[in-house]
C-alpha cells in the first residue's frame, strides 16, 4: 500500500510501534531501513520513488507526496518521531502540531549522512534524549542533547523515578522546580520509599543537593526547592515543603487480596480506598494486587486491577503456603488449599518481613497491605 497525500485529507497510516523513522532522501532511506532492523518497535515511513521491492516483506511504508502532511497523523499516535531530514525543516514542519510537552511525542533528527543525532522536541518527559542516546549508538553517530539538566548531568526533575514508575501527585511545581535544580539552588531530597538507585552518574550529587532524613528536618534548613518521594499522606506541616516542591509517589503498596465469588469490583475498590485512608497511604503508590490463583479469573478483582493499571499477580497455594502466617485457617485451607491468601500474597510479592496491615475482613473482601522494601 501507497500513502497518497494530499492537502486536507488525513493520512491513512498502519500504526504498529512506538517509533516511526521517516526519510525523504536516497541516503536517508538506507539509514530508516537500517534504524528498521535495530528497532524492533518501530515503523519505517519513505517516499514511494525509492522503493526497493521487499517494503511489504519488511511492512515498510511508501508514501507520495509532501511530508509535511504525513506529519499530523505521526504526531498523534506515535511516542517518538525519528526523521531523517534536516533540522531547520522539520521545526516548521512540526511547529503547526505542537501543543504541550507533557503530551506531544519525543522528536528526533538525523542529518543525512548520519553522523548527528539531535533531540529537538520532549526531551525529558517525551523520551526524545533517550531516544536520541539509543538511535545514535545503533548507527554510530553523536548524540546532540541541549537540555540544560543533562548537559549539567544534575536531576532531570520531570523524569525522577520515572524508570522505576514513580509518578508525581501534581505537576503544577515541575517548572519552578526545575529551574531551581538548573540555576544551583538549595535543593532538598526527602525519600522515604521507593528505589535508592536513581542517581545516575559515577560522582556524588552536586553541592546544591542535599538529601535529608524527614521532611520537617527538611524545612528546618528553608532549601529553595525539594523532591519528596514517599508513599505516605502528608501531614499539614509537612505540606509547606511543597510551596516548592514536587511530591513523587513510588510504587510501593502491594495489597494482598481475597474475596467471595462475584463480589462486584465496586465493593473491593470500596474496601481498598477505604483501607488506604486509614493507612494514611496513597492509592498512587499501589503496585499490585496478589491473590491465590483460584481468582485468576474473579471478574471484579480484574475490573479493578484494569482502572487502576496495576500488576494483577496469582499464587498457588503451594506458593502461598511457603510463606508462614500468623493465624493460618484450617478453614480457608479447606476451600482453597492455602492456609492464608491475602497476607502470604502481600509478603511474597513484597519481599517485606512484615506487614503494614495484617489482615482486614470487610463484607466479601480480605486484604492486607505490605510495603516493598529497598
Amino acid at each position: 500500500m501507497i500513502i497518497e497525500l494530499q492537502e486536507a485529507q488525513k493520512a491513512v497510516i498502519q500504526q504498529k510501534g512506538d517509533y516511526a523513522v521517516v526519510a525523504i532522501t536516497k541516503h536517508g532511506v538506507e539509514l530508516a531501513r537500517k534504524l528498521g532492523q535495530s528497532f524492533q518497535n518501530a515503523d519505517v515511513y519513505y517516499m514511494s520513488k525509492f522503493e526497493k521491492g521487499d517494503e511489504g516483506e519488511k511492512d515498510i511504508q511508501l508514501f507520495t507526496g509532501s511530508v509535511r502532511l504525513l506529519l499530523p497523523s505521526l504526531f498523534e499516535v506515535y511516542k517518538g518521531l525519528i526523521i531523517i531530514i534536516s533540522l531547520g525543516a522539520v521545526v516548521r514542519m512540526i511547529a503547526p502540531l505542537l501543543k504541550d510537552k507533557k503530551t506531544d511525542p519525543g522528536v528526533v533528527v538525523i542529518d543525512d549522512k548520519g553522523e548527528h543525532v539531535i533531540s529537538v522536541l520532549s526531551g525529558h518527559i517525551g523520551g526524545a534524549n533517550e531516544l536520541t542516546k539509543e538511535v545514535a549508538a545503533a548507527l554510530k553517530a553523536r548524540p546532540i542533547i541541549t537540555t540544560a539538566s543533562d548537559v549539567q548531568e544534575t536531576i532531570a526533575v520531570d523524569l525522577f523515578g520515572k524508570r522505576f514508575g514513580w509518578i508525581w501527585d501534581s505537576a503544577e511545581k515541575l517548572t519552578p522546580v526545575s529551574a531551581s535544580v538548573v540555576n544551583e539552588e538549595k535543593i532538598a531530597i526527602v525519600q522515604e520509599s521507593g528505589e535508592k538507585e536513581w542517581w545516575l552518574y559515577g560522582r556524588p550529587l552536586p553541592e546544591n543537593i542535599k538529601s535529608y532524613r524527614s521532611i520537617l528536618e527538611a524545612l528546618a534548613e528553608k532549601p529553595d526547592a525539594a523532591l519528596v518521594v514517599t508513599h505516605r499522606n502528608l501531614s499539614e506541616e509537612e505540606q509547606q515543603i511543597l510551596q516548592n516542591g514536587v511530591l513523587y509517589r513510588p510504587k510501593v503498596i502491594v495489597l494482598g487480596m481475597g474475596c467471595n465469588r462475584g463480589t462486584t469490583s465496586k465493593e473491593i475498590e470500596a474496601v481498598i480506598d477505604e483501607t488506604l485512608a486509614e493507612l494514611n497511604v496513597s492509592k498512587k503508590s499501589v503496585k499490585a494486587i496478589c491473590t491465590i490463583d483460584l481468582k485468576k479469573d474473579e471478574a471484579g478483582l480484574i475490573e479493578v486491577k484494569n482502572k487502576n493499571r496495576w500488576e494483577f499477580i496469582c499464587y498457588t497455594p503451594e506458593e502461598l503456603n511457603s510463606i508462614k502466617i500468623e493465624d493460618p485457617s484450617e478453614t480457608v485451607f479447606k476451600f482453597t488449599g492455602a492456609y492464608g491468601v491475602s497476607e502470604p500474597a502481600a509478603l511474597l510479592y513484597s519481599g517485606a518481613e512484615t506487614l503494614a496491615l495484617t489482615k482486614k475482613k470487610s463484607g466479601n473482601v480480605t486484604i492486607s497491605v505490605a510495603v516493598i522494601p529497598y
